[in-house]
């Protein structure tokens, strides 16, 4: 092969190279290139899409995110920096030259690593109350938030915002069980809320505590479940037998002397495992659970034994 053709196959290669990474739509940044500057002309469509420059922009003060995750943020500018702010963030006009953010601090702040001297955005009218209930719901419609945020964000739309429950389910496209059972979160020990908060405890396990009246207990068992990795499940099963045991501590407090012999004597065979209910009258009931033929043959031995003595 000549020096010649050589050259025209390296030619051909690298078109062809060129042709593949062209038609590849992924590799293509959205282009809000062909948009206006604020500033340039009069705004007179508040829905279409205007480029600001950075340094215009201020963080949101109402912004109910309380942290955003370094990782997740740079993460987002590397995908900046490949495609483009595909999602234009929503600002309101404060002065000529700054504008502040309604929604989308974290792409505000993601298009800061990315490099970015522009931003995509739609400008809005807003008050303040406006505008904490605009951010407030924005960011629990589309952004990640943990339990307890998204519970610290309808408590404000109610405290803040005067939104009842009812309004409150419109305004987020929720049903108002839903927003009640996130209240509730809110109850639960700082303990119990920072677990839930970093994910180590679902929000399934956080409605199962909310049963459990005491505090300390309700810590107790958030230790459990994380220490033996239990299931919601297994938790309603450990509640219920804590009822239970409560239960039968509080009938038993009441109980003659010579009860608590019984239980004693006839305890030790089947591991305690036995309980006794009594009225005012003296009538009740004996339950005894067993695990195995052996606790019988041993309680059945002793009885024979005491038997023949």
């Amino acid at each position: 092969m000549s020096a010649k053709d050589n050259k025209r196959l390296g030619r051909g290669v690298e078109a062809l190279l060129k042709g593949i990474a062209g038609q590849n739509p992924l590799k293509q940044q959205i282009n809000y290139g062909n948009k206006e500057v604020v500033g340039s002309n009069e705004i007179k469509d508040t829905s279409d899409i205007l480029r600001i420059p950075i340094e215009m922009i201020e963080a949101n003060p109402f912004q109910p995110r309380m942290s955003f995750d370094q990782e997740a943020l740079n993460e987002l500018a590397e995908s900046i920096k490949t495609f483009g702010l595909i999602q234009p963030i929503t600002v309101r006009k404060k002065s000529a030259n700054k504008y502040q953010i309604i929604s989308g601090e974290r792409r505000y702040k993601a298009s800061q690593l990315a490099g970015m001297d522009m931003i995509p955005a739609y400008i809005r009218d807003a008050s303040e109350q406006g505008m904490l209930e605009m951010a407030i719901v924005e960011n629990i419609q589309r952004e990640n938030l943990d339990p307890i945020e998204v519970a610290m964000s309808y408590q404000r739309l109610i405290e803040e915002c005067q939104l009842t429950q009812e309004k409150m389910a419109e305004r987020v496209g929720k049903k108002r069980a839903s927003i009640a059972n996130y209240l509730r979160l809110l109850k639960l020990p700082a303990k119990v809320q920072h677990d839930l908060k970093v994910g180590i405890l679902s929000v399934g396990h956080a409605k199962v505590l909310l049963g459990v009246e005491n505090e300390r207990e309700q810590e107790e068992l958030c230790d459990l479940i994380i220490k033996n990795d239990l299931s919601v499940r297994q938790l309603e099963t450990k509640i219920k037998k804590l009822h239970e045991n409560k239960k039968e501590k509080k009938e038993a407090s009441h109980l003659p002397e010579e009860y608590y012999q019984v239980l004693e004597h006839i305890g030790k065979y089947f591991e305690n495992n036995i309980s006794l209910k009594r009225d005012n009258k003296g009538k009740g009931s004996i339950t005894i659970k067993f695990d195995s033929d052996t606790q019988i043959q041993r309680f059945l031995q002793a009885l024979n034994e005491a038997k023949f003595n």
